[in-house]
């Protein structure tokens, strides 16, 4: 269990459904959450599934990044604190 303030919580939230809403493609987001595999996943198949599917496979992990935006920005703090900084869910 991760022991931060509600202001913490609170930036942490906001800086990650920004950065996915705006960043998506590249999982920048989920660095900021410590999901190390899952921003290296996205970033691959971003950049690189990107450039062999002509920008399809970059356009799916953009959409994927603005629907995890809009759900982190959607969560109470007390909920996103629970599901992504407790309990470690890396997807949705």
């Amino acid at each position: 269990m991760t022991m931060l303030s509600d202001t913490e919580v609170s930036n942490k939230k906001l800086a990650a459904g920004l950065l996915a809403i705006f960043f998506g493609a590249l999982g920048v987001h989920k660095f900021v959450l410590g999901y190390n595999n899952a921003g290296i996943i996205m970033l691959i198949v971003g950049v690189a599934g990107g450039a062999i599917t002509c920008g399809i496979a970059a356009g799916l992990m953009s959409l994927i990044g603005l629907i995890e935006g809009v759900i982190y920005l959607t969560k109470t703090p007390d909920e996103f604190q629970e599901t992504y900084l407790d309990h470690q869910q890396e997807w949705f």
